[in-house]
C-alpha cells in the first residue's frame, strides 16, 4: 500500500472553501479521501465544491461552527451520509487587529469562539464517528490548524488572534492524551506565511518584507500545505500524536 494513499477514507474540513482549509481540501482529494467542507455561506460552499470536484469527491455542508449547537449538526449532517470519520480537520478561523487602547472585547470574543472553541466542540460532536473508523492499526486522525503566531511573539497587533493559536496548540496536547487510547492522533499544524485571504491585506502592504524574513526565500505554496496534511492522516503519519508543525519555510526555527 501506498504510505500516503487514502482511498476509501472520509475527511471533514472546516472552513474548507478558500485558503489554507481548501488547500487541504485538494491535497486530502488527490490523495483519494472523500471530503465534506464546511463554511458559514452556502455559496461560498457551491463555489468550493464547483473548484474542488475534478480531483474527487467532494460535498458542502454550511455551518457556523462558532456556535456548539452548529458543530452538533455538522457531525449529525455528515453522520446521516457516513458511518466513519477517518479524517477531522480544524481549520475555521478568523483574526483581528487593532491597535492596543482600542481592541475590543467583541475581538476577542468572535476570534476565540472560532480559533479556540470550535476545535474543541467539532472534535467532541466528532468523537463517535471518528472512533468507528479507529483501530490500533490505522488510528482515526484530528489536525487542528494553529500558525507560527501561536509559537513566538509577532509585532502584529492580532493579540486574541496570536493568544488564540498558542492555546490551540495546548489544546492539541491535553486532546492528544486523552484520545491516544481511543486510537484518535490529535496534531496541529503551525503556517507561516501562505495566499489566503486571512493573509491577502498583509501580503499586499509588506509581502516582499514578509519573503525576506523566510529562510527559505519564499511564501508557502498550496501543495506545501496539501502535502503536511495528507502526510498526517495517512500510514505515513500514523504514529505521531501530540506534535505541533511549523510550516513556515524556518520562521520558527
Amino acid at each position: 500500500m501506498d504510505l500516503f494513499d487514502l482511498t476509501g477514507k472520509v475527511a471533514v474540513v472546516t472552513g474548507g472553501t478558500r485558503g489554507i482549509g481548501m488547500m487541504i481540501a485538494r491535497g486530502l482529494l488527490q490523495a483519494g479521501a472523500r471530503v465534506y467542507i464546511s463554511s458559514r455561506k452556502a455559496d461560498a460552499g457551491d463555489a468550493a465544491v464547483a473548484e474542488l470536484s475534478e480531483f474527487g469527491t467532494v460535498v458542502s455542508i454550511p455551518a457556523d461552527v462558532s456556535k456548539e449547537a452548529e458543530c452538533i449538526r455538522l457531525a449529525e449532517e455528515v453522520g446521516k451520509r457516513e458511518e466513519q470519520v477517518h479524517i477531522l480537520v480544524n481549520n475555521a478561523g478568523a483574526t483581528w487587529g487593532e491597535d492596543l487602547e482600542k481592541f475590543p472585547e467583541s475581538a476577542w470574543d468572535k476570534v476565540l469562539d472560532l480559533n479556540l472553541k470550535a476545535p474543541f466542540f467539532v472534535t467532541r460532536a466528532f468523537l463517535p464517528l471518528l472512533e468507528k473508523a479507529a483501530s490500533h492499526e490505522d488510528p482515526a486522525r484530528v489536525i487542528n490548524i494553529g500558525s507560527i503566531a501561536g509559537l513566538q511573539p509577532s509585532a502584529a497587533r492580532t493579540y486574541s488572534y496570536s493568544t488564540s493559536k498558542a492555546a490551540v496548540h495546548q489544546l492539541t496536547r491535553n486532546l492528544s492524551k486523552e484520545l491516544a487510547p481511543r486510537r484518535i492522533t490529535v496534531n496541529a499544524v503551525a503556517p507561516g506565511p501562505f495566499e489566503s485571504k486571512m493573509m491577502a491585506a498583509t501580503l499586499a502592504a509588506a509581502g516582499d518584507e514578509m519573503t525576506k524574513r523566510v529562510p527559505l526565500g519564499r511564501i508557502g505554496r498550496p501543495d506545501d500545505m496539501a502535502g503536511i496534511a495528507v502526510f498526517l492522516s495517512s500510514r505515513a503519519g500514523s504514529y505521531l500524536t501530540g506534535t505541533i508543525i511549523p510550516v513556515d519555510g524556518g520562521i520558527a526555527t
